[in-house]
């Protein structure tokens, strides 16, 4: 059996890894609410302007969106792995690596793949196997639409100017603090939705549906990009928050296992203490 000392300075270091773990807790639950909130209040602007601007694709000349809708053979691919800069965040960054390894293997097996990792984790991990073109970890300093938008522009640009002939995106879609859903996004070329369209959904376009998707498709483009990060920032954070419960609570346990242990330890050496003084009266009489 371990010494006492021992078994304190275990139950002291593990009473300081549970004053960490509970404060990173806490502070990733209250940057969680405020992109909760975030990603909560964009999705039905995000959903509903690619649902009309696919409904729109679907009625439209097929030279109307230029390059943007252009279907090709599929012979190199880019794919924009968002994960996070940190760690101890349980398997968030490890969920989207696998999907990125799983998805080149399934769907492009002998094709050029590369990588544009959004995130420190992601670009660490998949440069080993993969040629990461840029890592923009920077985001998450200042994550807002406008320093996306130069992303999605130039993530455009290089599919405009036949770089890639497809891009994806893979990320960890927010659900609910406890859950996050990996997703595979086509982002180029835009897909158009197949068979009828909704004869219930009537606009009237001004100037023209011509004018406006090409107007829509950019911006179109640039919020799906900031959406996804923003699922990707408030998952990771719901991952955080509940890792750090989880360590918190597995830390709590173990402790108390310790103090059951250090208990019994000192009242056998007490025990011990007691026999010895006993047994050395005993043969003091005789």
């Amino acid at each position: 059996m371990a010494n006492l000392k021992e078994i304190r300075n275990r139950i002291t270091s593990i009473g300081s890894t549970m004053q960490i773990t509970s404060a990173m807790k806490m502070v990733s639950a209250a940057k969680l609410k405020k992109a909760q909130d975030a990603i909560t209040q964009m999705r039905p602007y995000a959903d509903k302007l690619t649902e009309l601007l696919q409904s729109l694709s679907a009625t439209l000349d097929a030279d109307v969106g230029g390059a943007f809708s252009e279907e090709r053979k599929v012979s190199k691919v880019l794919i924009i792995a968002i994960t996070s800069n940190r760690g101890l965040c349980g398997g968030f960054n490890s969920s989207v690596i696998k999907e990125v390894l799983r998805h080149v293997k399934v769907t492009y097996p002998g094709k050029d793949v590369e990588i544009l990792a959004i995130g420190k984790k992601g670009n660490d991990l998949l440069s080993k196997q993969f040629n990461v073109i840029e890592n923009r970890s920077d985001i998450f300093d200042h994550l807002t639409f406008d320093n996306v938008a130069i992303i999605a522009q130039k993530v455009m640009d290089l599919y405009v100017d036949g770089s890639y002939d497809k891009i994806e995106l893979i990320y960890n879609q927010f659900k609910n603090a406890a859950t996050q859903i990996t997703q595979v996004e086509e982002f180029l070329p835009i897909s158009k939705i197949e068979g009828d369209t909704d004869a219930s959904t009537d606009y009237i376009f001004e100037p023209g549906k011509n004018e406006i998707v090409l107007e829509l498709i950019p911006k179109s483009l640039k919020t799906q990009l900031y959406k996804a990060i923003r699922d990707s920032f408030a998952s990771e954070h719901g991952a955080r928050m509940t890792a750090m419960h989880k360590a918190t609570d597995n830390a709590n346990e173990l402790r108390n296992d310790l103090l059951l242990t250090y208990n019994k330890a000192r009242q056998a050496a007490i025990t011990n203490e007691i026999l010895e003084i006993v047994g050395g009266a005993e043969a003091l009489k005789n």
